[in-house]
């Protein structure tokens, strides 16, 4: 079967510099055009274009949960009340600092959190008094999250 990514909008130059760029946002734009053998500029004017579009968003540095002494990572599906609630739930969990997280999904759950805590304890008091008390959450299902395997970009070639 053959699948179609909107990538028919970007050439070649600029799949390279987004390849490049996920692998490590922190490249020096020169050292970008002299791997490419393009000039200075021209990369940047791509990566202002590839910003504007919306396709890259901004190169942060990411924690590591783990080594800042978060031993417990859980998905925490919701059930809803009625849909009603639905941005009021979301607006609240916003509040919650260990979900870092958040999206709706199809199904009798209609949103996943993913949670950082720093143990078991701290899970059941985030899901049990601070997820379960907003008004018109239903009810809740905590899977706990034993690692992660790999994580990544979506790809910007499909085979």
């Amino acid at each position: 079967m053959a699948y179609r990514l909107l990538k028919n909008q970007f050439d070649p130059l600029d799949l390279e510099i987004m390849s490049v760029l996920t692998e490590d946002a922190r490249s020096p734009f020169a050292q970008l055009a002299q791997q490419l053998k393009v000039s200075n500029s021209l990369i940047h004017q791509r990566v202002r274009k590839l910003k504007k579009a919306g396709v890259l968003k901004e190169a942060v540095f990411l924690l590591n949960p783990e080594r800042l002494g978060y031993e417990t990572c859980a998905f925490c599906s919701l059930m809803l009340t009625h849909a009603r609630f639905m941005q009021p739930i979301l607006r609240k969990l916003e509040t919650i600092p260990e979900i870092v997280d958040c999206v709706n999904i199809a199904g009798r759950y209609a949103i996943m959190v993913k949670i950082y805590a720093i143990n078991n304890q701290h899970l059941r008091d985030i899901v049990y008094e601070k997820i379960q008390t907003i008004e018109g959450v239903e009810g809740t299902n905590t899977v706990v999250a034993f690692e992660t395997a790999f994580s990544r970009e979506v790809p910007l070639e499909v085979s």
